[in-house]
């Protein structure tokens, strides 16, 4: 007979419970070990569950058993935050990782010497997933606050900080802005040709190129305009608010004004509108010089922007409400000489109100421009001569929604601009911002 045949089933329960007293976290007292009933539990034996026990094994179904469980749960864990690095971006034959800032170049034809023209793109990508927004400036090549506020906007982001992607492109129309000019060389509105055509007219090959370069790869669009010649607008979005993405983007430029424009279809934010990337034309001053002001007043509004699309994590925060006009009016003079304003940009106006005077040069005659609505001033024309049929002031409408389809169908007949599907010169006339 061996010694383990003469220690008998109840040595063996002692010797069990003696070692679980020793290794146990929660030490029995003597008087709690004589009075524990000992129960081995094999195979063969049924265990037996109670309420309590039920409703722990229901609760902690995967409570680990030992240490290593622990640190097998703590790193199962940990690998479920999110903590996911976006993937590199593919954009103008080149490649641009998370957590770079890159200077890149989009090709916008060949200039009469047959070399190739390529204005500056800057992408900044974040190292986290998040929208790519597109800031553009100088479709018009005469246009300067955009490219101002690009720039500033472009040089604070830190890669490394921002979630999503921010592609800047500072000067679209980069003929029109070496030769200080509105137009292309040819006299054509590159903002009437999108989404272009790659065997088309000069215009509408280099609306193509930006478009599939550059625009398929945003999320969101902010295309940055002035008022035209010689005409200065206040800081506004134009928005299709017929455009259920749009009116929500716009809804992330904090209290800036927003003028619902459907838009003429083969202007940018139109064409890319059309194409389901939300786009606001944001119009800010006049042409032909950088205004401060306004600089400053649109980068308040883009820093809020990106702060509310989750780009940046800085809140900002507006006192005032965001005003929305769902029409508007150009007051036009009809009597020509030497315009006399009176009331300021952004001015609120009743109706009746003097706006101004035409005045003779040649003559002690004034003649009263008054206006026939109330609203605010969003846009007018410097002072200068005028001709009669002049646009000279630009009257903001607070409007119901229900009467967007007959203002802007008031809108279109008052606009004098020529058929942009032609392949005519475009010609200028007083209404041109109109249609941004």
């Amino acid at each position: 007979m061996s010694l383990i045949d003469n220690i008998s089933n109840k040595e063996i329960s002692l010797f069990i419970l003696s070692i679980g007293i020793l290794i146990s976290p929660y030490n029995l007292s003597a008087a709690e070990a004589d009075s524990a009933e000992i129960k081995i539990i094999t195979s063969e034996t049924p265990v037996e569950l109670n309420i309590e026990t039920e409703r722990a094994i229901v609760e902690n179904p995967d409570e680990p058993e030992t240490i290593e469980d622990l640190i097998q749960e703590n790193q199962n864990t940990s690998s479920a935050i999110d903590t996911t690095e976006q993937l590199p971006l593919s954009i103008l034959k080149e490649v641009v990782n998370p957590g770079e800032l890159r200077e890149l170049s989009w090709s916008a034809g060949q200039s009469f010497s047959g070399k190739t023209v390529k204005p500056p793109v800057i992408v900044v990508r974040g190292r986290t997933p998040g929208p790519v927004l597109c800031l553009v400036a100088a479709t018009h090549g005469d246009e300067l606050n955009g490219i101002e506020i690009v720039r500033r906007v472009i040089r604070n982001l830190d890669p490394m900080k921002i979630n999503g992607t921010v592609i800047a492109v500072p000067i679209v129309n980069i003929y029109g802005f070496t030769a200080n000019s509105r137009y292309l060389p040819d006299r054509r509105d590159l903002n009437r040709y999108f989404p272009g055509n790659a065997t088309g007219s000069a215009a509408s090959r280099i609306a193509h190129r930006f478009f599939t370069q550059i625009i398929k790869h945003c999320n969101y669009v902010v295309d940055f305009h002035t008022g035209s010649f010689k005409r200065n607008n206040l800081p506004q979005l134009r928005a299709d608010m017929n455009n259920t993405q749009v009116q929500e983007f716009v809804g992330h430029f904090g209290s800036t004004a927003v003028l619902h424009k459907s838009g003429h279809g083969k202007t940018l934010r139109s064409a890319a509108t059309q194409a389901g990337i939300p786009t606001v034309a944001f119009e800010l001053g006049q042409p032909g010089s950088l205004q401060e002001e306004y600089v400053e007043s649109g980068i308040e509004s883009i820093n809020a922007l990106i702060s509310n699309l989750g780009i940046i994590k800085k809140r900002y925060f507006w006192n005032e409400p965001q005003p929305i006009y769902y029409s508007s009016r150009w007051i036009r003079v009809n009597s020509g000489g030497i315009l006399i304003s009176k009331v300021e940009i952004g001015s609120d106006i009743k109706t009746n109100q003097l706006l101004g005077y035409i005045i003779n040069p040649l003559t002690t005659e004034e003649i009263r421009i008054q206006s026939p609505i109330k609203g605010r001033v969003l846009g007018m024309a410097l002072n200068q001569f005028m001709l009669p049929g002049y646009a000279a002031f630009h009257i903001g409408v607070s409007s119901n929604t229900s009467s967007i389809v007959d203002d802007e169908q008031l809108n279109n007949e008052d606009n004098d601009e020529s058929d942009e599907n032609s392949n005519e010169y475009d010609v200028q006339t007083s209404d041109d911002d109109e249609l941004h």
